[in-house]
């Protein structure tokens, strides 16, 4: 008996494996359901376009609601009532503005010339500090300017809730020197911060009972419609003359009484070379003047 060399004995074919017509036609039986299962979870074409308009139209809907509809006060058509940019409040006659270091260098010998415009600019509310220690680098220039230019001047603080209100008067009163014709001191209050409401009520009145004792007139508050309906409106905030921050509105909706209302940020005006908030007062210009320091004062006495 002849043998095979080791090579071929070593790579020798193996024979192939019948395969079973029953496991043929298991396998080819699972792979069609799996086909099929597969072909079931697919969505259809026309559920995928309906799908998709809803997602275009609910993001177009939020993107209006969040970034366009708060705005759109600004496109609408003014009907000769647009000055310094933006359409201005119907049925009004004394008109301001208030300023901080934003608004850059002001010149005020150009600036004293919207004194004579249609919608003249009477008074001025400058920001003079902040906190406990922060003070606005611009307000002396301003404010001095502002009464030299002829306008109403006022001065405004800043509330910080993390800095004790006492020690946030103590500093407004050493920086701001109100004179007779000056307007009321102003507290602006847009943060609660850490504090819960009946703790940031306990802070703001101790700032503005320490101011009011100092200079013998009841502060202005400043904060915006949202802010005051849902933090400050009781009987004891609602005493204090209320200067709204209400933008892009025709009018005020606030339903209590109100003195002043800053109803833009984005004014122009030839002499301030930033954007600026726009005011009115509502009510004449005498009465404005009555609101001042020494006119107060004198109806007190009296």
């Amino acid at each position: 008996m002849s043998k095979q060399p080791p090579i071929l004995v070593v790579n020798k074919p193996r024979k192939a494996r019948k395969v079973s017509s029953t496991k043929k036609k298991t396998s080819s039986t699972r792979k069609g359901k799996r086909r099929k299962r597969h072909s079931s979870r697919e969505i259809p074409h026309w559920l995928r376009v309906i799908l998709t308009m809803c997602t275009v139209v609910a993001f177009s809907l939020a993107f209006y609601y969040f970034f366009i509809r708060p705005y759109a006060y600004r496109w609408k058509p003014c009907y000769g009532c647009k000055e310094y940019g933006v359409c201005m409040p119907v049925g009004y006659e004394v008109h301001g503005i208030d300023i901080s270091h934003f608004q850059g260098q002001i010149d005020w010998q150009q600036l004293s010339n919207v004194q004579s415009l249609k919608f003249p600019i009477s008074f001025v509310f400058m920001k003079a500090t902040e906190g406990g220690d922060l003070k606005d680098e611009t307000f002396e220039q301003n404010f001095k300017s502002a009464r030299e230019h002829g306008f109403i001047r006022g001065a405004y603080h800043f509330f910080n809730p993390k800095t004790s209100a006492q020690k946030q008067a103590d500093f407004f009163i050493n920086t701001v020197k109100l004179d007779t014709g000056d307007l009321p001191p102003v507290l602006d209050v847009e943060k609660i911060g850490d504090l819960n409401q009946k703790s940031l009520k306990t802070e703001l009145r101790i700032w503005l009972n320490r101011v009011e004792q100092h200079y013998k007139v009841r502060p202005i508050l400043y904060t915006s419609y949202k802010f005051k309906t849902k933090y400050l409106s009781d009987t004891v905030f609602d005493t204090y003359p209320y200067w709204i921050a209400h933008y892009y509105v025709d009018s005020v909706k606030y339903q209590g009484k109100w003195q002043f209302w800053q109803h833009t940020d984005v004014g122009s005006i030839k002499g301030i070379p930033e954007s600026v908030d726009l005011n009115i007062f509502n009510g004449t210009l005498d009465e404005l003047s009555q609101m001042t320091i020494g006119k107060i004062n004198k109806e007190k006495e009296q």
